[in-house]
Parts: C-alpha cells; sequence; structure tokens
C-alpha cells in the first residue's frame, strides 16, 4: 500500500485537474441524490392533488398543531409526574410518553424552520398548479440527468488523462532505469522484466488511479448522498437498514487480500510469459535449427496456461465482490421495506420498543426512503469493481517503484571533473573485477594505455579480454582499484563525457530494425548523408548497400535479419568510423567479413586509427598487424609485450 500511496501523491502534483474531476464527481453525487429526492413533490402532489405552495403552508399548519398539541399534553404529564398522582408502570410509560414528544417537538419545530424558509423559493420559482409543477420537476430529472452524466463523463475523461499521463510518465522512468543501469543488473531482469514492467504492470497501475480518482471518489459521494437523504427522512430506520454492513465489509476486505494475492501471481507470469516469448522468437533460427518448435510451443503452451489459471482465479474472486456488495444493498432495502411497512401500516414510531421516527411515516415518506436506499445500494455495487482495480494498482505499484527506487552501481559523479580531448592516456591501477563477488575475472591488473597507441588484447576464450574493455567503457566499475583516464578516475569523469570518446564495434553486432541510413547515423547524429556515405566506403559497406533496391533506405529487420552476418560487422564499422572518437574499441569486429574485405578493411583501419587510441579483441593473426602493443590476458592475469612484427625490427 506504501508504494500505492506514492502513485497516488504523484498523481496529487496534478491536483487542479483532480480538483475539477473531485467537483464533477461531487456534482453527480448530489444531482444522484436530487434526482431521487425529486420523486418526493411527485408524489405529494400526485396523490393529493395539491401544489408544493399550499402543501408547503398546510405542511406548517400541520406541524404547529402537533406542536401546540405536543406541549399542552407534555405540560398535562409533567404536572401529573410531579404531583405524583401517576405511580408504577405508568409513571414509567409517562415519562416515557414525555421524552417521545420532546423528540417530535423538535421534529416539528425542524418542519416549521425549514418549510418558512422553503416558502419564498416555492413561491417565487414553482407554478402554483400541481400539473405544471409535475412537468417542472419531471424537466428538472431530465436535465439533471442529462447534466450528471456530462459531468461524468468529464470526470472519467480528466481522471483517464491524469492516469495515462502517470502510466507514460512510469513508462518513461522504467525505460530511463533500463538505459541507465548497468549491465549485471540489467541482465539480472532481462528484456522480458523489462517489458512487461512497461506494459502491464503500467497498465495495473494506471487501472487502479483510475479506480482511485473515478469510482472510488464518485461512487461513495453518491452512497453519502442517498444515505444523507435517508438520515433526514429518519436515521434510526437507516441505521437499523445497516446492521448487515460489517459482516460486508469484513468479507470484502478477505475477498480484496485474496485479489491481491493472485494479482501478484499474474503479475510473475505476466513475466514468465514474456521470457518465454522473447526468448523463443529471439532465438528463432536456433529453435528451428534443433528443431525444437514442439518443445517451445509445449513452453508456451504451459506458461499461458499458468495464466489462465491466475485470470480464471482473479476474475472468481473479482466476481464474488458483486454478490457481497449486492447482499447489502438487497439487505438495506428489505430491512426497509419490512420495517418501513411495518411503521406505515400500523402508524407507529417504535418497532420492538425502539423508537424510529418521531412520527408516523407516510406513503409517500417512505417511497422515497426506499428510493434513497436503492439509490445507495446501486453505487455499492459498483464500488465492488472499483476495490478490485484499487488492488490491481496496488499491485502494480508494489513492482514498478521498487524498481524505480534501484540505484544504478554507475553512479554519476556530483561535480564531474574534465578531461582534455583528446586525452594522453588510460590507465589501470591494482585493478580486480568480479562479477558475482565469488569468481574473479581479473586480478590486479596494472596497464598503461597512451594516447595514438594500438593495442591487440589476446587470450582463452573466457579469460577477461572483454571485461577488460567494459571497464574501459564503465559499463562496470572494478571490484578493486580504478580506471584512469589522465589520471583522473573513471568514477569522477560524467558517463557521457567519457562514452562520447568511445566507438564500439562488437562481435555480436547490434542493429535496429531501421534503415540502413539510421543504423550508420545512431554514431553521430548530426552528421550530414554525405558523411554518412564516406564511412559506409571506409568500411567496405558502400559497395553491397548500393545495389540494394533501397539502397541506404533499405530497411535491415530486427536485429539486421535481412543482411548477411558480414554486411552487419561492415554496417557497424561505418557507424563506428562516423563517430570519429578517440577511443576506437573492436571487439572481433571482423569475425564474420570474407578475407578480400578483411584486407580493405584493414587498409581502411590503418589510415583510421592515426591519432586515436585503438582497443582490439582478436583472434586473427591479420589483425595484430595494426597493433603497436599485445596485451595478454590468460585467467585474470594479464601482461603487456610489443607486437611481434616490431619486435622483429
Amino acid at each position: 500500500m506504501h508504494y500505492f500511496l506514492r502513485a497516488l501523491r504523484d498523481a496529487s502534483k496534478r491536483w487542479p485537474l483532480l480538483a475539477a474531476a473531485f467537483l464533477c464527481s461531487a456534482g453527480v453525487a448530489g444531482l444522484w441524490g436530487a434526482n431521487i429526492a425529486a420523486l418526493f413533490p411527485i408524489i405529494e402532489v400526485t396523490l393529493n392533488g395539491d401544489s408544493l405552495q399550499s402543501w408547503n403552508e398546510r405542511r406548517i399548519d400541520d406541524a404547529r398543531k402537533r406542536i401546540d398539541d405536543g406541549r399542552t399534553e407534555r405540560t398535562s404529564l409533567a404536572a401529573d409526574l410531579a404531583a405524583g398522582r401517576l405511580a408504577g408502570d405508568d409513571a414509567v410509560a409517562a415519562r416515557h410518553r414525555v421524552d417521545t414528544l420532546d423528540l417530535s417537538l423538535r421534529g416539528d419545530e425542524a418542519i416549521v424552520a425549514t418549510s418558512e424558509r422553503l416558502a419564498p423559493w416555492l413561491a417565487r420559482f414553482l407554478p402554483n398548479d400541481p400539473f405544471e409543477t409535475v412537468l417542472w420537476v419531471v424537466a428538472f430529472v431530465v436535465v439533471s440527468t442529462f447534466l450528471k452524466h456530462a459531468l461524468l463523463l468529464a470526470g472519467t475523461l480528466i481522471v483517464s488523462w491524469v492516469a495515462m499521463n502517470i502510466s507514460r510518465d512510469l513508462r518513461l522512468r522504467v525505460f530511463d532505469k533500463a538505459l541507465e543501469l548497468d549491465r549485471a543488473q540489467f541482465m539480472g531482469r532481462g528484456s522480458a522484466g523489462f517489458m512487461a514492467q512497461v506494459t502491464s504492470t503500467s497498465d495495473m497501475l494506471s487501472a487502479g488511479i483510475t479506480s482511485v480518482f473515478g469510482g472510488a471518489v464518485t461512487e461513495p459521494l453518491k452512497i453519502i448522498a442517498c444515505l444523507a437523504g435517508a438520515f433526514c427522512i429518519s436515521w434510526q430506520l437507516t441505521l437499523a437498514c445497516l446492521t448487515m454492513a460489517p459482516l460486508v465489509g469484513f468479507l470484502m476486505v478477505w475477498l480484496n487480500r485474496r485479489i491481491r494475492g493472485i494479482s501478484k501471481g499474474i503479475l510473475e507470469r505476466s513475466r514468465g510469459f514474456h521470457h518465454v516469448l522473447l526468448e523463443a522468437l529471439n532465438n528463432v533460427l536456433t529453435v528451428q535449427a534443433y528443431t525444437m518448435e514442439n518443445f517451445e510451443r509445449a513452453k508456451f503452451r504451459d506458461c499461458t496456461g499458468d495464466m489462465m489459471k491466475a485470470g480464471m482465479k482473479h476474475t472468481l474472486y473479482s466476481a464474488l465482490a458483486n454478490p457481497i456488495t449486492e447482499i447489502l444493498g438487497i439487505g438495506m432495502v428489505a430491512t426497509s421495506i419490512a420495517v418501513g411497512a411495518w411503521l406505515v401500516i400500523n402508524q407507529q414510531t417504535q418497532i420492538f420498543g425502539i423508537t424510529m421516527t418521531e412520527r408516523p411515516m407516510t406513503v409517500p415518506g417512505i417511497m422515497v426512503f426506499f428510493g434513497m436506499l436503492i439509490g445507495a445500494s446501486d453505487p455499492v455495487r459498483k464500488l465492488s469493481g472499483v476495490l478490485t482495480g484499487v488492488n490491481v494498482g496496488i499491485v502494480g505499484a508494489q513492482s514498478l517503484y521498487p524498481l524505480l527506487d534501484t540505484s544504478s552501481r554507475l553512479a554519476e559523479p556530483a561535480e564531474p571533473k574534465p578531461v582534455p580531448s583528446p586525452h594522453r592516456e588510460i590507465r589501470f591501477d591494482d585493478v580486480s573485477f568480479s562479477y558475482d563477488g565469488i569468481d574473479t575475472v581479473l586480478r590486479d591488473v596494472n596497464l598503461s594505455i597512451r594516447f595514438g597507441e594500438r593495442v591487440a588484447i589476446v587470450g582463452p576464450n573466457g579469460g577477461g579480454k572483454s571485461t577488460l574493455v567494459n571497464l574501459v567503457c564503465r559499463f562496470y566499475d572494478p571490484t578493486k582499484g580504478r580506471v584512469m583516464l589522465d589520471g583522473v578516475p573513471l568514477t569522477d569523469v560524467a558517463l557521457h563525457d567519457l562514452r562520447r570518446r568511445i566507438a564500439l564495434v562488437t562481435q555480436q553486432t547490434e542493429l535496429f530494425n531501421e534503415s540502413i541510413l539510421y543504423n550508420i547515423r545512431y554514431g553521430r547524429w548530426d552528421a550530414t548523408e554525405e558523411e554518412i556515405i564516406a564511412a559506409a566506403k571506409k568500411a567496405h559497406a558502400h559497395e553491397f548497400i548500393s545495389v540494394m533496391p533501397g539502397g541506404y533506405q533499405t530497411m535491415v529487420g530486427p536485429n539486421g535479419f535481412r543482411l548477411s552476418g558480414g554486411q552487419r560487422q561492415r554496417i557497424s564499422l561505418a557507424r563506428a568510423f562516423l563517430r570519429n572518437a578517440e577511443i576506437l574499441v573492436l571487439d572481433e569486429a571482423t569475425s564474420q567479413i570474407d578475407v578480400e574485405s578483411e584486407r580493405l578493411i584493414h587498409e581502411a583501419l590503418a589510415k583510421y586509427v592515426e591519432n586515436r587510441t585503438v582497443i582490439m579483441i582478436t583472434h586473427r593473426a591479420s589483425t595484430l598487424s595494426l597493433a603497436d602493443a599485445i596485451i595478454q590476458v590468460e585467467h585474470g592475469v594479464v601482461s603487456k609485450r610489443p607486437a611481434p612484427h616490431l619486435q622483429a625490427a
């Protein structure tokens, strides 16, 4: 609930809109009660063939007569009690009668006061003819109903706009968080986890906010308006009709807990659903190559089946909310009919010795009372759906906000230190690193790479070559020691300042499902088309791009599946060339390129790498010819030596 309250506080920042929505809800509630109350003058006028003005005057006269008679009777009883003329049961009955008369006198005095204040308004605004009065009241009901629905629509749109904006803001924050976290934190949740947060979880929270500021405001106000009207007629009878409310409240609390627990289960299964879906579709070639289609189908059927079971449980408990709340509504109406009918038929003010009204109820009065309770029962029924929405929102908030509160391990420095461009040196100072805190990938690395130096990192797979590069790019921070740029620890350099100096080409080329032009331009977004073509020519990509039907506007497909592995790597190289960064990082960047293309690219690299630092991870001897030094990484131990061709020279 704590996180959901945070979401509501975030929503409250848009308080002018929410205030407008609240006023709309208050108007809906007031008109809801007024429509029911409008039945009273219709019934009175229709049954008596009288106008409201004369009915109000007669009401004043009747109340004054009851006041006079009541005072006379009370004075007489009080005198008999004071003189001791009544004893035993007679005295008890007399004292009880005096109390009843006191209640009646206060009620009649209130009727006189309100009726006298009402008289000028009735005379001014309503006709004297009974039928015209009925027409006026009917017109009021029609207009107020139209206005009620207009306010309801306006309130719904306002709340939905606020909720959708909150949902959009949360999606943006989740997306920002995914881009901000280091790789270990990101992979801990995976693409499927973030996908679930951005889609279903945000929708759950949006639904909860809509329920609170929509139905959770409107429906209770409608209930209050109707119960207030019922209280004005008889507060004792209203309380008697609410005897089932505590039991229904207990059942609703139990039901809400069950719904909340099931909603958490649905959210967990939703993450599993996204995981299975994305894993299978992202690796569809492997699935098909190893004939694992049936296996993946079975996994997908299982996870969707689990979601369906959880969804059915959620539906069951959500559906139970309606009959439980309806029991309260029917119980209220049934109690009022039974008790009210007995009071009207027998013209009594008490039942089982308990005073229900100050004076006997009339048929029109009890009918309006019934109408008020029926009017309260409908929003009570709708409130069950509102509570379900709130529970779903609570679960969504409990999932989203802990993620948003997660601090990236790659903290930005409070006061970033400037580093000249180009830099002079990259230095590893006694650096150790572990991904899990158990196995050490790099151990006590002391290494210096001067600006303009070209180094090749070699060693067995899993030895720590890519980890070394990841620390330079600050995708991770060292477990121990420091990586420095011109003597400034990378943790003291702004991430944007560091990474703008780096162009990265990886073995697993990542391309966007956009045009070739878009993917190359990603290296430097303000580049001209001429610069993009020049970069493509350097990477020997222009040749195959120019013969494509769409040229540079050709769509590459998801992760570039429409291109060969070598074509993808050349586009990635063109992107890196376009960036024109002072540090070029190549992680097996030519592993999927044919020998002739590799030779041409090496020639381009030989020209491009001048006046920049180049770090190359490679297993190819041909690439070593570009290097000034070799960095050997084996089982976490790092050593540096001159390149073989320089040693020979």
